[in-house]
């Protein structure tokens, strides 16, 4: 895992520049570190950018309490990470089993708090995954339905894909595989939407 500590260290440095203590943790891979609108976009729920390039699950649930180790008042986290443990050859029940391991520590750390997982997105560059993301995505919603406990599943591949049901690269940058604006603008939308009912229960 030595390879992420660059990115861990920058985290450890910039957590202490926050005037807040956040509520809302948003943490993965590069979706959620590359969101430059996160803060403006969530800011009724007291955010905080926990993401570091690409992370896995597996990395997410291995630097877990040294990444949170100061925020001790996050009542919700978000997730993203998935298909960079794929792209590295990682079997679908192997990232099923690193995610409710990461789930399992956020609750040892904070109790049983909302914890969302965001499906894996289908994008251009990895699409020659793509059956491997829908079993993933297919096999972690399942899970996550059976065992309710605040473990939410915000399902947005369809949400990416044109009308040959295909990635739509009008959401990706150019490299076809990290969001625009306008990619992040449809993930906002959905996260909003969630957080704000998860308020009202």
């Amino acid at each position: 895992m030595f390879w992420y500590e660059d990115e861990v260290k920058r985290l450890e440095q910039e957590r202490s520049k926050l005037p807040y203590q956040p509520k809302t943790a948003f943490y993965g891979s590069s979706t959620i570190t590359l969101w430059e609108s996160l803060y403006e976009d969530f800011k009724d729920f007291s955010p905080v950018n926990l993401g570091f390039g690409g992370s896995t699950l597996a990395a997410c649930a291995w630097y877990f309490e040294r990444i949170f180790a100061e925020f001790n008042e996050i009542n919700s986290v978000i997730i993203y990470a998935g298909d960079n443990d794929l792209s590295n050859n990682r079997h679908p029940e192997e990232i099923y089993l690193f995610l409710f391991q990461l789930f399992d520590v956020i609750q040892k750390r904070y109790g049983t708090i909302d914890c969302t997982y965001v499906s894996i997105k289908p994008s251009p560059q990895r699409w020659y995954l793509n059956d491997q993301v829908k079993y993933t995505n297919m096999i972690i919603e399942k899970e996550i339905k059976k065992r309710g406990d605040q473990l939410y599943y915000i399902d947005i591949y369809d949400q990416y894909l044109d009308d040959d049901h295909r990635p739509d690269s009008k959401f990706f940058q150019s490299d076809g595989l990290h969001f625009n604006k306008m990619g992040h603008d449809i993930l906002r939308d959905k996260l909003v939407e969630h957080l704000s009912a998860l308020v009202l229960q």
